[in-house]
């Protein structure tokens, strides 16, 4: 059964800013994590049939990593939106647009979609 509302990602995305601006990175970028965390995360509640999507955040010198995992096994593949008026189909182009490297795998319950920003040193 899945959930009629989205879950609450909100402590996540607090937790997300407050380990990047500890982190001394600037805050457009922080503004882009955040944003690209969101598009994956209600992704995976919305498309991946997950009623509360697990999330792994790294941080590794100055790269950030986050991972959502989800349980539908199929990959992200994002349509090229065509209608300059449709209200979906653009998430995923949003992320890759703010982020330095995206992708998925598939796992043995779904997949995790991913990306990787890095800071100047």
């Amino acid at each position: 059964m899945r959930a009629l509302n989205p879950p609450d990602c909100t402590t996540v995305r607090a937790e997300l800013r407050a380990l990047l601006h500890t982190a001394g990175w600037p805050p457009d970028t922080i503004s882009d994590a955040e944003l690209a965390f969101q598009e994956l995360f209600v992704n995976a509640w919305q498309h991946g049939r997950s009623p509360a999507p697990g999330v792994l955040v790294s941080l590794l010198s100055t790269t950030l990593r986050v991972a959502v995992c989800d349980n539908c096994p199929l990959l992200p593949d994002p349509p090229t939106p065509t209608d300059p008026y449709a209200t979906s189909g653009r998430g995923l182009h949003l992320v890759r647009a703010l982020t330095h490297r995206f992708g998925a795998h598939p796992t043995k319950t779904g997949k995790v979609t991913w990306f990787e920003l890095d800071v100047a040193a």
